[in-house]
């Protein structure tokens, strides 16, 4: 069986083919039609990047940010890609854990949820590419919940399901004529200029240790989360998207009291280091393995002061990865209903 890593490379190097065909203008064949094995390359790499992107834009548990990523196109340049996510949501329990009938065991209904924007950009410049620039924009909203279960009163297990639904838009510009002479064929084929609404189903399971050392708390948890993706109301029939994704998270989070108070709130900092592994669609369609993320945080204490809010601070986060560097900076949020 050949190894998912060689996998993941044979095929990023065709979706790295069809994007030098349509971002070069299929330099090979300036003055001729493309021929409908290399519509078909193109066409078999946008499903994935629309569903990888969807995911990458609408799901709370993968990070927003400004990332960028590179790809050689066989000899030529590397080709930059700009991504910005954009993202509002998150996760809470609601209340405290109570007895699950006569078992040594409790529960707590969890909510999820998360509302995003992103625009990922690919751009060439200079004569031999004709000045092309595509960029992908996807508007995500996603909800859901479950159940966390305390088995002791450190070890807990939280199943959960939720929906996610996308629109994409494509938007193609070229500025030389020879690039733009191919723009009529390749909006046809559904290649290029084109918008596609999806929604997924996302099963997950998250497994957490709580570790008190005095005040200070260590959380280990990791996170198993799946995606089934669906398109629909496509405007060209040509557009195909669907299929299944994932990933694994693994995290270690340190959350610490200062013993500071600000304006009646206890100063905490902390933060957390994790790492993600994707899986099928999600890891074809971005071309990355994992990534990892170092968080920071300074936040002030809402606990049992302001309802549904845990803490309300800012942190910031580096993220990096095969193929992959980001970062972001804004408000860290955490819920408890």
């Amino acid at each position: 069986m050949t190894p998912p890593t060689c996998l993941a490379a044979a095929f990023w190097r065709n979706f790295a083919l069809a994007a030098a065909m349509l971002l070069y203008g299929l330099s090979g064949v300036a003055r001729a039609q493309i021929s409908p094995a290399q519509a078909a390359l193109i066409q078999n790499a946008i499903g994935p990047r629309v569903e990888a992107l969807t995911i990458l834009g609408g799901d709370f548990g993968l990070s927003d940010g400004e990332f960028h990523s590179s790809e050689a196109l066989g000899s030529g340049p590397a080709v930059p890609v700009d991504t910005n996510v954009s993202k509002f949501g998150g996760d809470g329990e609601v209340g405290s854990p109570k007895p699950l009938g006569g078992l040594h065991i409790g529960w707590q209904p969890l909510v999820q949820g998360n509302m995003g924007y992103l625009e990922s950009t690919t751009r060439l410049s200079g004569s031999h590419s004709g000045g092309v620039t595509n960029e992908f924009r996807t508007f995500a909203v996603e909800f859901g919940g479950g159940v966390r279960l305390w088995t002791t009163d450190r070890l807990s297990f939280a199943p959960t399901l939720m929906v996610l639904y996308g629109r994409t838009d494509d938007d193609y510009s070229a500025s030389s004529a020879s690039a733009q002479s191919r723009v009529p064929q390749l909006r046809q084929l559904g290649l290029i200029d084109w918008n596609i609404a999806t929604w997924s189903l996302r099963p997950a399971l998250d497994i957490q240790y709580v570790l008190p050392l005095s005040r200070t708390l260590v959380t280990f948890s990791s996170d198993t989360v799946g995606f089934f993706t669906h398109g629909f109301d496509r405007s060209n029939i040509h557009l195909r998207v669907g299929g299944a994704s994932g990933f694994v998270t693994n995290k270690i989070d340190l959350d610490v009291p200062l013993g500071v108070e600000f304006y009646g709130h206890e100063l905490r900092t902390g933060g957390y280091l994790s790492r993600t592994d994707l899986l099928g669609d999600l890891r074809q369609g971005l071309g990355v393995q994992h990534l990892n993320e170092l968080h920071g945080r300074l936040v002030l204490d809402f606990m049992n002061q302001l309802w549904g809010v845990q803490w309300i601070g800012v942190g910031a986060s580096y993220l990096w990865g095969t193929n992959i560097t980001g970062w972001t900076v804004g408000a860290d949020v955490e819920f408890h209903f």
